[in-house]
């Protein structure tokens, strides 16, 4: 293998342009030439490759964001948009692929690999944290951070106004960055999905809460398939209690922001692992951490199994929020 291409797709995540810094320098060092697709799957099939050498990944450790843009493409999804991306890397000479993302990268990619050869690999890079085959993905520790200190700000208002906050989070479908951030800031109540609680419920909690000597309370809420149900849900608490409440949805802040040293490092292992996993011909694969060690999950595991909170942070909720 001589040549190999790298792309970020999807959602930006804190720590991107450190994988691409990661997997630019183990390249060369391997006597690689790698080059860079801008806009993911939409800039494959435009053909908006450029070269990348070590002056491409000087100073972005610590940025944000990622410097190849990312995009999500309709006609990829097509077997017509597919072959127009296949010409453009025959065109370019790359023999393997690397792509950063999460499920519907990899999805799109394994397309693209049985139809044309290209041997690829991924990167799990979403501040989601749901892709199976990794304890962490890429962006998931900078964003529960930037949740941790919204919610600690909040915290004040609230305790000064003697008032109860819902604070919704991303996460997708998933309750990863609620239940952590939420656990690190104190908060009395969680809802997400993995631990479902009704309306009813978290009424009765609330009014056991206040009534026992709770002046504020802060319930955080993943925003799951509905972003701003936080809205609907605090207006039936109201409508159950006769708590007055405010909503705070932390939104798009959550991707956004210098990435944390613990997504640094992460990024960077990954990325100079995904060229070594090209190297060794482990194309099908996605590269991960587990228990700190490198793991390697066939791609197709990577969105048939479903993630798992940790059991021990479950348990810990509930003495926590007890």
């Amino acid at each position: 293998m001589r040549k190999i291409g790298i792309l970020t797709s999807g959602g930006d995540a804190p720590g991107m342009n450190a994988c691409i810094r990661g997997a630019v320098r183990a390249a060369l060092v391997n006597h690689l030439e790698i080059f860079g697709i801008r806009w993911g799957y939409s800039g494959l099939i435009r053909g908006d490759i450029v070269s990348l050498d070590r002056r491409a990944a000087t100073n972005i450790i610590y940025q944000g964001g990622t410097i190849l843009g990312t995009a999500r493409s309709e006609e990829f999804r097509t077997k017509e948009g597919r072959a127009k991306a296949i010409k453009m890397l025959q065109d370019t000479g790359i023999e393997g692929l690397i792509l950063i993302g999460g499920d519907g990268t990899f999805r799109g990619g394994t397309l693209l690999s049985q139809e044309c050869g290209v041997s690829i690999v991924g990167i799990p890079g979403t501040i989601d944290n749901d892709c199976y085959g990794t304890d962490y993905t890429i962006g998931f520790d900078t964003a529960i951070n930037t949740a941790l200190e919204a919610i600690d700000r909040i915290r004040d208002t609230a305790t000064a106004h003697d008032r109860l906050f819902f604070v919704e989070v991303m996460g997708r479908h998933t309750g990863f960055i609620a239940l952590e951030s939420g656990i690190a800031g104190g908060a009395e109540e969680f809802l997400i999905p993995e631990v479902p609680m009704s309306i009813d419920e978290l009424s009765r909690r609330l009014e056991k809460n206040f009534k026992e000597g709770k002046r504020s309370a802060i319930v955080v809420v993943a925003e799951t398939e509905q972003p701003g149900e936080s809205f609907h849900i605090a207006q039936e608490v109201k409508d159950k209690t006769g708590f007055d409440s405010r909503v705070c949805i932390l939104g798009h802040i959550q991707r956004g922001g210098a990435p944390s040293a613990r997504d640094r490092v992460l990024a960077s292992r990954l990325g100079t692992a995904a060229v070594q996993a090209l190297i060794d011909g482990k194309g099908g694969y996605m590269v991960g951490e587990i228990n700190r060690e490198i793991a390697y999950t066939p791609l197709k595991d990577t969105w048939e199994k479903k993630k798992a909170l940790h059991s021990g942070l479950t348990d810990l909720l509930k003495v926590l929020s007890d």
